[in-house]
């Protein structure tokens, strides 16, 4: 790809995921202010001079299965599953899409499958972004030992600049691990 000087336009990758409260297809508090900070602090009116990047990544449960409460009978139950999940990610994906047609700025979404923290910055490395923002839920220091951080792991290991914008204190729920 080319550098991003000889670029007409500034290629910014937002990686985005899903309401941990709400579920598919709500975007997360700070997905949903990562991309809003974006658009109003860095795109403003200049809507052709910016390109967006919509990553979300889908976090398989550690034993492989999403449902708990599902009966898996025949291969075909299976393919429904990894249907399900796609067109879930698809739907948080369309919030995004739809805001940057409504306001006219140019963007592709997709999504990926895995580790959020690797896939990202693998990412990054592949597509070349001029840069890269993420929310952050501005968790304290015993909550980061615990949960980790995406934001964090991104800042250290992308191969571009790094935006984190933090979770409004007004929108932080009752336990701020939540998103």
């Amino acid at each position: 790809m080319a550098e991003a000087s000889s670029r007409e336009v500034t290629r910014i990758m937002v990686g985005v995921n899903e309401s941990s409260i709400k579920g598919y297809p709500n975007p997360s508090i700070s997905s949903k202010g990562a991309f809003e900070w974006t658009i109003h602090t860095i795109v403003r009116h200049n809507v052709s001079a910016f390109h967006l990047l919509f990553l979300h990544v889908q976090v398989p449960d550690e034993d492989g299965f999403d449902d708990m409460d599902s009966i898996y009978a025949s291969p075909e139950d299976f393919k429904n599953l990894n249907q399900r999940n796609r067109i879930s990610g698809t739907h948080l994906l369309e919030y995004f899409v739809n805001r940057c047609h409504e306001i006219g700025v140019r963007c592709e979404a997709w999504t990926k499958l895995g580790d959020p923290k690797e896939v990202i910055c693998h990412e990054v490395k592949r597509v070349q972004p001029d840069f890269l923002v993420v929310g952050s839920r501005g968790l304290g220091p015993f909550q980061r030992v615990f949960v980790g951080t995406v934001s964090e792991f991104c800042v250290k290991h992308c191969e571009c600049p790094v935006i984190t914008i933090k979770r409004k204190a007004n929108e932080t729920p009752q336990d701020p691990v939540d998103d």
